[in-house]
């Protein structure tokens, strides 16, 4: 029995690879990863909480990979992201604090109809372009993006799942950047705000690091890939790439749990 229990845990390793590496270049490219990690990490037997605290480290690590690929491309918008990065950060530490109380088949519910209506505004609004062509990075501009990222910060240190359509919608509305951009500041503000989230559910022994690091391992290889690959592909494809996760992802959401 004990070498039964031995190749299971070997097995449930194995599986975390390849599920790293999709949900990493998910969450790089669009959004929505988590809500492959995480069902996964319970499937294996992780109380809730503890698989969200575990799917932190991977989500940490998956966006230090980011952030090294895009600036291996050259795309930075450097220092409006750390501001953004530290408005979420004070926010994480709220969502997460009150994230042992998550209400699940509720709160998808909501994130579904947001993820959708944020989807449409990114994708089909057609008062604004995300060429770049007229991106606004204004003080009024800016402030404004500071003080949403707060809230965008209480809603991924809460759950994560979903919170890079958030962003991508937040930031093409407010700054109408293009999507490469905006991807390349999503990695960085969620790498940033991750840092708190991750203080609470260590603090509150809420995380399986064995776990945490084989799916951080495959996160890295995915956000890396997704970096390079989105800066080459362009808008169009991102585009593409968005409608299609965020489509699949909302109907898990809405009956998921």
């Amino acid at each position: 029995m004990h070498y039964l229990s031995r190749v299971e845990e070997y097995y449930k390793l194995l599986i975390l690879v390849p599920v790293g590496v999709m949900a990493g270049f998910i969450n790089t490219v669009a959004g929505g990863g988590s809500l492959l990690s995480l069902p996964v990490l319970i499937f294996m037997g992780l109380p809730t909480a503890m698989a969200n605290g575990t799917n932190r480290v991977a989500i940490f690590l998956q966006n230090v990979s980011g952030i090294a690929g895009f600036k291996s491309k050259g795309v930075s918008v450097f220092p409006y992201s750390l501001w953004l990065g530290i408005s979420a950060l004070l926010g994480a530490i709220i969502g997460a604090k009150i994230s042992v109380n998550l209400d699940d088949k509720t709160f998808n519910h909501i994130i579904a109809l947001v993820i959708v209506g944020v989807v449409l505004l990114t994708v089909f609004n057609p008062h604004k372009k995300t060429n770049g062509t007229d991106e606004d990075l204004s003080p009024r501009a800016r402030i404004i993006g500071a003080f949403s990222f707060f809230f965008v910060g209480i809603y991924g240190g809460f759950i994560q799942a979903g919170v890079g359509f958030i962003i991508m919608g937040s930031l093409s509305y407010i700054n109408k950047l293009s999507l490469v951009k905006v991807n390349s500041i999503k990695v960085f503000v969620v790498f940033v705000y991750t840092i708190s989230a991750l203080v609470v559910f260590i603090l509150e022994d809420q995380i399986n690091w064995l776990y945490g690091l084989v799916l951080a391992g495959g996160n890295m290889t995915g956000a890396w890939i997704a970096s390079r690959w989105s800066v080459e592909k362009g808008d169009k494809w991102i585009k593409r790439f968005l409608m299609v996760t965020a489509t699949a992802l909302a109907i898990k959401l809405w009956f998921y749990g």
